[in-house]
């Protein structure tokens, strides 16, 4: 079989569709913009709402050892510090001496030479830049009021783990579910959305006695890379990679990543960790509080092991709009088509009146009205009927329902399909039903 290859082009299709149809603006754009932050316009902050949906459907609705928590973005020092975060959470820095320009070390295609302006030998030795961002609570600044924006949302669960066992009435194995915003003071954020300094995680904490961590490594491995292809992700652009023993983390004993084939190359979507009884000994030995669960059947105390999947809400939508554009020729005319998984799609329907007449006005939000308790609609009625049928392709919506002028005649409407374009017509009093066989 054919190896996939990375498709450079794809990359900048991407960001002017993201653009053009409202699914990610550059944030304080007017202003000139601000540097690797965005704003997810109407298109975009339905289609991302749509990822972590299914993410908490597959991770928290559909399980009964799972529950969800909603930790804070705020926390004080003695957090990282018990985490490692204050001490290790950092990459090398480098400066170029000929232009000036700072750079990510371990990132480099050759680190000796400046992608900037290209010297080579000028770079100064690196140096540790921790990520984190730090700020102060309350009306002085000083040491004893200092706070920093949490880097991942993993600490919450760790240091709410004896709250939510005692409450929740769970046993290991149970995990903890969270999606939420990170912030990382990258050096070298870019790739449009995928390295930004602001992004949301899903993340999920699976609690497990020590003797069955490494079952359950396996089985999340398996579970976290299925949800991908599940959800339309093309088999050859999606991998399972495992970390080499030189990439783990101290406390790991065995991570892999879910990567996507993005148009730079193979990247990390996610990653599943086993990360073993690491933090919540940390938060117990910080904290000094016993964290540890009593089972009554042995008789005996003891700290679970922790495997934790943790992917990013973000660069996941980002993967899903590389993997469902598509182009293809019609009448001499190129369609560009977002075929993302109903799931996913930000409408499920758009309803078009044929005509902006006000004749067809009063029925087509009269189809609407019936629509939109269901499903996310869309209404559009300005320009061509064609034109608009184009948009919705770009946006990903897979019905577009019609009113026309036999519609007051005959109460039917035409459903056409967004991928094969074909067309139905199909009477009012039937159009939720067959929709509902259609539409998640």
């Amino acid at each position: 079989m054919t190896e996939p290859t990375a498709d450079p082009e794809l990359f900048d299709k991407i960001v002017n569709l993201s653009k053009r149809r409202g699914i990610v603006f550059q944030s304080a754009e007017i202003y000139g913009g601000f540097r690797s932050t965005y704003d997810y316009g109407p298109i975009g902050v339905l289609l991302l709402r749509n990822v972590k949906d299914q993410w908490w459907k597959s991770m928290v609705q559909m399980r009964h050892d799972v529950v969800g928590l909603d930790a804070a973005i705020l926390s004080p020092p003695q957090v990282w510090e018990a985490s490692g975060h204050l001490a290790n959470f950092s990459d090398p820095l480098v400066d170029c001496t000929n232009c000036n320009a700072r750079h990510r070390l371990d990132k480099l295609d050759d680190p000796n030479v400046c992608p900037t302006c290209g010297s080579s030998g000028t770079f100064t030795e690196p140096r540790a830049f921790n990520l984190m961002f730090k700020t102060h609570a309350g009306p002085v600044e000083g040491a004893g009021a200092e706070v920093y924006l949490r880097p991942e949302t993993a600490q919450g669960m760790f240091v709410d783990f004896m709250n939510v066992l005692n409450t929740s009435r769970k046993k290991p194995p149970f995990g903890i579910a969270q999606i939420g915003k990170s912030f990382r003071n990258e050096i070298t954020p870019g790739n449009f959305v995928f390295r930004t300094r602001e992004f949301e995680q899903m993340e999920m904490e699976y609690f497990v006695p020590p003797g069955d961590s490494a079952h359950w490594y396996e089985y999340w491995k398996n579970e976290r890379h299925q949800w991908y292809l599940d959800l339309g992700m093309p088999e050859d652009m999606i991998r399972l990679r495992e970390h080499d023993d030189d990439e783990l983390s101290h406390y790991s004993s065995g991570t892999a990543d879910v990567e996507y084939l993005f148009p730079w190359g193979w990247d990390e979507l996610e990653g599943i960790a086993n990360r073993g009884d690491y933090d919540l000994n940390q938060h117990k030995e910080h904290s000094g509080e016993r964290i540890e669960y009593f089972d009554q059947q042995a008789n005996e105390r003891w700290i679970p092991h922790v495997i934790e999947p943790a992917a990013g809400a973000t660069r996941t939508a980002f993967a899903f709009l590389l993997a469902a554009y598509d182009e293809e020729v019609v009448n001499d005319d190129t369609r560009t088509v977002l075929r993302l998984d109903p799931r996913l799609a930000p409408y499920k329907v758009a309803v078009l009146p044929l005509s902006k007449k006000d004749t067809l006005t009063p029925t087509a939000l009269e189809v609407f009205d019936q629509l939109k308790t269901r499903w996310m609609c869309d209404y559009d009625e300005t320009q061509a009927i064609g034109r608009r049928y184009r948009r919705q392709d770009e946006i990903g919506t897979p019905f577009c329902v019609t009113v026309d002028f036999d519609t007051l005649e005959d109460r039917a409407v035409t459903v056409r399909d967004r991928d094969s374009m074909g067309q139905d017509r199909v009477s009012l009093d039937q159009l939720d039903g067959y929709l509902a066989e259609r539409l998640p």
